[in-house]
């Protein structure tokens, strides 16, 4: 669960303040009043995301934004007796109640009452006072009120909500003919028969049902499915993205690879993949690789896997001595995303194709992420303790408050919250610029040997930041981790001369440019594939990946069993639904600026994509695996396969007939 009083706060500064919210009194009430105890068990830990989320009886709670932007319109002050209809979670009437003096809330659900109603006794907000009704009949016995809220929109604004307005009295409700055409309206009452209407802008809400409302037979016609980006006009997507889709060909036909070819002149070329265990995309990935290493010259392969654990796999496909006692490679969860059969296929070839080619020309393979903390440690100290004990003294000592932490390093983080990292940060921050400082020195006897362990060293000093910032917010610590990802990469371009070029393999989430998703744009993260477009420019190509349905292999939590589960038809407000209904079964969609103009333009307005990483969660989807991006921003291409498979999973005994070095065994 992630640090909730941290996530609130990011909330309100990011969602409601950033987007022009400025009462001061409603940013505060919002810091206040936790969003997770108004929503089902099983979603607190998405009550801080940018977008409504589902409640009982069907229902929905708002969009947090939209929670302040109407309270804020609504003008309420210390004092107000406020009335709101739709009271659903209790969230809005919760926070108002922390400005107003008294809160009367309606619903007409009488489940979510009696809900609220506990939710807003057992926090102690003794100002609210709720009921089951109409509410567009408004509650008069309570009036006049200073303050009327509707969360539902309806054809006009009730007229038994106008007359219980105050003098001076402000309404804001959403009102227009249909689901499609509504705008949220500020009606002030200026004299006993004279209301002044501002219009708020577009929005799109649940029906307002009642007798000044819309009747009930038309409530589910007019629901609007809840969403933080309205979905743009279907009308021409799909047809154009079948006239620009570029059909592939079967995975194990040697012309597959051959329609990345476009971007073979680029210095980095980032594959992704929307899910860490699906079959196709490992298969495609390594398909596109095999091209790009036989055609074009590219001769390094770095992936979001730990450096320690992809270094196993880079000396048996470089043919390279092993060290004594070393830990077999991707024996921690999830072990399925590099330790399965698509994998240990490309990782067969790329030997082979190494076989008796000159040292200094066979290809490569890193990895990228930070997690294997002990691993990295040890890697320093062995290569320390073999070119320059006396460094290596020196280094175990500074390592030394990291150690007992190094095979649970989040407790370590828990730690630095209360005990001061200074004396830990400087130690691993030193190690590295001493070795760095002695590259010359060290490399010259074996520069693969020095790039191995400076990369250790920077893992170390970047995954005690990481760790740290974990506990501060998730944007910070995604951000830490994606940076030493970026610094890895570079490293390694470095190591192996001006004319290297290599290719990434990461998920969607870290290769498509996080600035044109929700990623950047709400929760200020970055990525790799940011990264190396400020870096490389034209030079950096980034090709996601996508799929409607099939089967993923996946858990259902963190360091949880395997499964293999049914991936949910993709939703009707998404990319990867316009792609479907192309009616393509496999394809690649070129969305660089000018190649299919027409549909990039009718693509780059925001729409839902799906992310499934190591833990899948059906019951959960909208909410904890898509988010908002405008893809032909985010990818310079797109591959697509519209029904996918689950990985296979390598067994981990050592195989007869292979290399002792083989770097899936024991």
């Amino acid at each position: 669960m992630p640090d909730l009083v941290h996530a609130r706060e990011r909330m309100v500064e990011r969602q409601v303040a950033r987007r022009g919210v400025r009462d001061a009194r409603v940013l505060e009430a919002m810091r206040e009043v936790p969003r997770e105890a108004f929503v089902p068990e099983g979603l607190q830990e998405f009550a801080y995301d940018d977008a409504p989320l589902p409640i009982e009886a069907g229902q929905t709670i708002s969009q947090p934004y939209i929670v302040g932007l109407m309270i804020e319109a609504a003008g309420i002050r210390p004092g107000d007796r406020v009335l709101e209809i739709g009271a659903g979670s209790g969230y809005a009437a919760a926070v108002m109640s922390r400005i107003a003096g008294q809160v009367y809330a309606i619903e007409r659900h009488g489940a979510l009452t009696e809900l609220a109603r506990a939710r807003l006794q057992r926090l102690g907000y003794d100002n609210v006072e709720l009921r089951t009704g109409d509410g567009t009949r408004g509650w008069p016995e309570a009036g006049p009120f200073d303050a009327i809220l509707a969360a539902a929109g309806g054809p006009g604004v009730p007229q038994a909500l106008k007359d219980q307005l105050d003098l001076g009295g402000r309404l804001v409700m959403p009102v227009g003919p249909t689901r499609d055409d509504q705008r949220l309206v500020r009606i002030t009452r200026t004299s006993a028969s004279h209301f002044e209407e501002d219009d708020l802008g577009a929005v799109r809400f649940v029906p307002l049902i009642g007798e000044q409302g819309w009747p009930d037979a038309d409530a589910a016609r007019r629901a609007p499915e809840p969403r933080s980006f309205r979905a743009p006009a279907e009308a021409p997507a799909a047809s154009l993205i079948r006239a620009a889709a570029e059909p592939l060909p079967a995975l194990d036909d040697p012309a597959f690879g051959a329609l990345v070819d476009r971007f073979a002149e680029a210095r980095v070329v980032l594959l992704g993949e929307a899910s860490h265990g699906t079959s196709e995309f490992y298969r495609a990935r390594a398909a596109i690789t095999r091209r790009l290493i036989e055609r074009h010259g590219f001769t390094i392969v770095a992936v979001e896997a730990d450096w320690p654990d992809a270094a196993s796999v880079d000396r048996y496909v470089r043919r390279r001595p092993s060290p004594k006692h070393a830990e077999p490679p991707f024996r921690r969860f999830p072990t399925w995303m590099w330790r399965n059969t698509d994998v240990e296929g490309f990782i067969e070839w790329l030997r082979g194709w190494n076989g008796d080619r000159p040292a200094d020309t066979r290809v490569s393979f890193h990895g990228l992420d930070l997690y294997n903390l002990s691993a990295s440690i040890t890697g320093v100290l062995d290569y320390l303790d073999r070119v320059d004990p006396e460094a290596g003294k020196v280094a175990r000592e500074r390592y030394g408050c990291l150690t007992p932490w190094a095979s649970e390093p989040q407790a370590y983080g828990r730690m630095a919250l209360t005990s001061g990292y200074s004396r830990c940060e400087r130690a691993v921050v030193t190690t590295l610029t001493d070795m760095l400082e002695k590259q010359l020195e060290y490399a010259a006897s074996d520069g693969d040997d020095f790039l191995d362990a400076s990369a250790n060293a920077r893992l170390v000093k970047n995954a005690e930041a990481y760790y740290r910032a974990v506990y501060y917010g998730a944007a910070e610590s995604w951000n830490r981790r994606d940076t030493h990802m970026f610094e890895t990469l570079c490293a390694v371009l470095e190591a192996r001369g001006p004319d290297a070029k290599a290719v990434v393999w990461a998920h969607n989430s870290h290769i498509g440019d996080a600035s044109k998703t929700e990623m950047g744009l709400v929760r200020d993260e970055l990525n790799i594939g940011q990264l190396c477009r400020e870096r490389f420019g034209r030079d950096a190509a980034l090709i996601g990946f996508g799929t409607h349905g099939g089967e993923v292999a996946c858990a259902s939590d963190w360091g949880e069993p395997m499964e293999v589960k049914r991936i949910n038809p993709s939703r009707p407000d998404s990319y990867e639904r316009l792609a479907h209904d192309s009616g393509v079964e496999r394809f690649l969609l070129d969305l660089r600026e000018g190649v299919h103009e027409p549909l990039r333009q009718r693509l780059l307005d925001p729409r839902l994509e799906r992310f499934i990483g190591v833990i899948y969660r059906p019951e959960t989807e909208r909410w904890s695996h898509y988010s908002g991006c405008s893809l032909p921003q985010q990818f310079d291409a797109w591959v697509w396969f519209d029904e996918t498979s689950a990985v296979t999973p390598v067994p981990t005994a050592q195989r007869e007939g292979v290399d002792e070095t083989w770097p899936f065994g024991l």
